[in-house]
């Protein structure tokens, strides 16, 4: 028997175990690579669309706590409930959408303050809130109809349905497709504009 003591072997995690973004990134840019020269803007765009993912958990997820609580979609005031709910929401995501792109999207970009990005980037997501505010408050209703109608036709909901379930189904709905519209016209205008300063 050998009275050499034993060499201890580092421990190594198993892939499993790391930091999920530390494999996202990892995943990301090996995908992008296939994009040759244009692999750069291709792993940003990914990492953006995933920011937005999040950004529209925030975004949901803080729209139907508030209509679940304090801003029921009902009368009085049913648009000006569904307005301040929708931006509330829209507000909370674009200050988690504003640090992950800082900071994990765009690291590169840091030519310019941090002040002077938020300022661009709020104008950006600004004009992409009052787009939202408009096309929600224009089609909640008839898209809730719809949507009630669809479901009541599947069976997924009861044949009589609140109003207030009604419009929240409408403003989900209006909701959903306004964060993909406003998501891409944040990308473009954000890439050349607030974040023109990366090659």
């Amino acid at each position: 028997m050998s009275s050499e003591p034993s060499k201890a072997v580092p421990y190594s995690p198993p892939v499993w175990s790391k930091n999920p973004f530390s494999l996202l990134s990892q995943f990301i840019v090996r995908f992008s690579l296939r994009f040759g020269p244009k692999a750069k803007e291709v792993e940003r765009f990914l990492k953006f669309a995933v920011v937005g993912a999040i950004g529209a958990v925030v975004d949901f997820g803080v729209l139907n706590v508030l209509q679940a609580t304090i801003l029921h979609p009902d009368e009085p005031n049913v648009q000006l409930k569904v307005a301040l709910a929708t931006g509330t929401a829209f507000t909370a995501a674009v200050i988690s959408n504003f640090i992950w792109n800082r900071y994990w999207t765009y690291p590169d970009s840091r030519t310019r303050s941090i002040r002077r990005q938020l300022v661009q980037f709020f104008i950006v997501n600004a004009l992409g809130l009052l787009f939202r505010l408009w096309f929600v408050k224009t089609l909640f209703g008839p898209l809730g109809e719809i949507g009630a109608d669809a479901l009541q036709g599947v069976g997924l909901a009861p044949e009589s349905m609140s109003d207030a379930s009604v419009s929240r189904l409408g403003t989900n709905i209006a909701q959903f497709f306004a964060v993909w519209i406003v998501m891409v016209w944040n990308f473009f205008v954000n890439r050349y504009w607030t974040y023109n300063d990366v090659e």
